[in-house]
């Protein structure tokens, strides 16, 4: 195994504890093949994706995934498929669906009102679909 192997090994590793706490449906995943497509990554790039370069003792994954919504509804309309996946995984971690709002309510003063309108009628999207889910 190359330094490159290892080193990819262990983030991997680290990655699967920062998904158990986004979102511990996603436990079990297992990314293959990334190593050859990202052959060439460096290392500080590995330690952003995978959760080395965040303090383990600092935001929770609610607050991170919070965060993350701020910043893509923000984006606007070429962030939809995103949007919903992270405000799935945002319940995942605890926030509330008020809580949700709140943070893409928030979001109309710097991403407009079109981009806050979109992102709430995705996050809608996401509330009927756990809804239906669990009746």
């Amino acid at each position: 195994m190359n330094d490159f192997s290892k080193m990819y090994a262990q983030m991997m590793e680290q990655g699967q504890e920062m998904l158990r706490n986004f979102n511990p449906a996603l436990e079990t995943f297992k990314p293959q093949g990334f190593d050859k497509l990202m052959p060439t990554m460096p290392k500080d790039m590995m330690d952003m994706m995978f959760g080395n370069a965040f303090n383990k003792d600092g935001l929770d994954a609610k607050t991170r995934m919070l965060i993350t919504l701020a910043g893509l509804t923000v984006l606007g309309a070429q962030a939809d498929a995103q949007i919903k996946l992270t405000v799935r995984h945002a319940l995942e971690a605890g926030a509330t669906e008020k809580e949700i709002a709140e943070v893409i309510y928030q979001m109309s003063m710097l991403g407009g009102l079109p981009a806050m309108t979109r992102a709430l009628e995705l996050a809608q999207a996401v509330f009927d679909d756990n809804e239906e889910g669990d009746a």
